[in-house]
């Protein structure tokens, strides 16, 4: 009855079915465990808030009540009643580790350092508390702490096995992943090789990790021998085309195709992810006749699935086939209402060839309600308002493009209008500075060519 009241939006009608299941005191606990999980599914997040809070009340000395408030509260974004919730928590329950998780979650909102204190402070009081410490170095990592993060590295493994925890494998998985994040692939890789030997179950996925730490470290030869260790089964494919693609890279292009051409025994959708790939091998050689050539063939023969119809669609454009490509891109979108690459393509398509100004910020628009602060996706407003003149705008969507990711199209298109409205030495030091990041992109180069003459 309860879930049927939750699905109908009768959120407040479920708080006496959900008060019989809380007055039996030896669910009581387990019962506010579980109850935002149960209210998840309706929308009204301030309206599960105060239904928690009034079904908390009768029990103001139990830490799993004050938790159940916290989530409910983090849920509607009232991080101020999740804090006090959890301070409560903390006086009933101390060193619970999932009150402090959470602690840590609502502090990121706030301040990233103030969630990275609490959790050093709960570590120095409960140092085997290995989830917290797991949680501290991602977050380390996150902000970009790499030697604080490394430090926590032998802590959590040492932790795990003085804990003789089961998931030994996988914890040791995780940190392995944490340093690759972290740059250090060579310690990365040394850590996938001992979950391994932990007997690590998805051994396939840790002979992909390998090898990319292998990539990573210029040792293309040994990538390619871990790669070719994977079975056939579920992470076959993938190795495959990450093996096609530093093919492509190290030796060409072709023999890259031709690997790709050898995999047996596809499905339909993975022949279309081979196809999509060797397409976009080709496009990156230049070789744009050849990609459009195989994705033609390929919508001839094969179901169209929206991302190969867009594929196909952007590589008509590379070609000048504007039609089609519109064309294309309004089918992709027609059968995959809420594909925000599609519309952004489609808008931008228009943007930076000065035609339909309007209907490309209303499809780029789109597309960012879609996919929110998408750096391609707020590129596009940013060019699309500089077509029309909004040189203000379009800066501010560019800057917040730069911030997300510090791409050189995106350096190329900033350093435009910066230019436009003047500020010649703030476009040159962008453009500069991007070189350094990408040196010999064509697009950089091709932009500071442009206005030095």
């Amino acid at each position: 009855m309860t879930e049927i009241l939750i699905a109908t939006g009768k959120l407040s009608d479920t708080e006496p079915y959900l008060a019989k299941l809380l007055a039996k005191k030896e669910t009581r606990a387990s019962g506010f465990l579980y109850i935002n999980a149960l209210l998840a599914r309706s929308p009204d997040k301030i309206g599960i808030l105060h239904l928690v809070q009034s079904l908390a009340k009768a029990y103001p000395e139990l830490a799993e009540a004050q938790f159940a408030i916290a989530q409910s509260a983090w849920g509607a974004d009232q991080d101020e009643i999740a804090l006090q919730a959890l301070d409560k928590t903390e006086v009933l329950r101390p060193n619970w580790n999932m009150a402090a998780l959470l602690k840590g979650q609502v502090l990121f909102g706030k301040s990233p350092q103030a969630a990275l204190d609490f959790y050093k402070d709960f570590l120095s009081k409960h140092p085997d508390a290995n989830e917290i410490r797991i949680n501290l170095a991602k977050l380390l990592v996150n902000q970009k702490q790499f030697d604080a993060a490394k430090k926590e590295f032998p802590l959590i493994l040492k932790y795990a096995s003085d804990n003789n925890a089961k998931n030994s494998p996988e914890i040791t998985t995780i940190v392995g992943l944490l340093a690759y994040q972290s740059g250090d692939y060579a310690g990365a890789e040394n850590y996938f090789q001992q979950a391994i030997a932990l007997g690590f179950k998805d051994v396939d996925q840790l002979y992909i990790y390998i090898a990319q730490s292998s990539e990573k470290q210029n040792q293309n030869d040994a990538a390619i021998s871990w790669y070719n260790k994977v079975q056939p089964g579920q992470r076959y494919l993938e190795a495959q085309i990450n093996m096609a693609n530093l093919i492509a890279r190290t030796q060409s292009v072709d023999k890259a195709i031709e690997k790709l051409d050898a995999i047996e025994d596809l499905s339909t959708e993975q022949q279309i992810i081979v196809i999509q790939t060797q397409a976009a091998l080709l496009a990156k050689a230049k070789r744009d006749q050849e990609s459009f050539d195989l994705l033609d063939k390929a919508v001839r023969g094969l179901e169209n699935t929206p991302e190969l119809v867009y594929d196909y669609a952007l590589a008509a454009e590379r070609l000048h086939k504007f039609e089609l490509m519109e064309s294309e891109l309004r089918k992709a979108i027609a059968e995959k209402p809420d594909f925000s690459a599609a519309y952004n393509a489609l808008g931008y398509s228009f943007a930076d060839r000065n035609i339909k100004l309007n209907e490309a910020q209303q499809l780029i628009e789109k597309a960012l309600s879609i996919s929110p602060n998408d750096h391609f996706m707020l590129d596009s407003l940013g060019w699309v308002h500089y077509r029309k003149g909004n040189l203000d705008k379009a800066i501010h969507y560019l800057e917040q493009a730069y911030k997300v990711s510090q791409d050189p199209e995106i350096a190329a298109h900033l350093g435009e209008v910066l230019w436009q409205k003047g500020q010649h030495d703030a476009a040159i030091k962008l453009w500069h500075d991007a070189l350094i990041i990408n040196p010999g992109n064509e697009v950089l180069l091709d932009i500071i060519n442009k206005f030095k003459s």
